[in-house]
């Protein structure tokens, strides 16, 4: 059987170990668990659910909604460095024409 490539970490998840194989750093593979560990129980603690399942999904959810913000935000951010840039470009061929 051949072996696949990458760190292997243990992390803990809402109370359960998982075994995570990935080309990060273990340190890296730790933070993204603590993460997704402490989306979960603040999910947990907003919810009347005790569903591992639906806990995840729910968290889930709310990484995505982190994600999507965070994309959106780079988008506006790159738009707006661009027009600044366009502007500087601007100013310059006209203090140089």
């Amino acid at each position: 059987m051949e072996e696949k490539a990458g760190n292997v970490t243990r992390v803990k998840i809402f109370d359960q170990v998982y075994t995570i194989r990935g080309a990060q750093d273990e340190d890296s593979i730790q933070r993204l668990a603590e993460y997704v560990d402490q989306k979960m129980r603040e999910v947990a603690r907003g919810t009347a659910t005790v569903d591992t399942v639906r806990v995840a999904v729910l968290a889930a959810l709310n990484i995505a909604d982190d994600y999507y913000q965070m994309k959106r935000k780079l988008t506006e951010t790159d738009k707006s460095i661009g027009q600044k840039a366009l502007q500087c470009v601007s100013v310059l061929d006209q203090l140089l024409a």
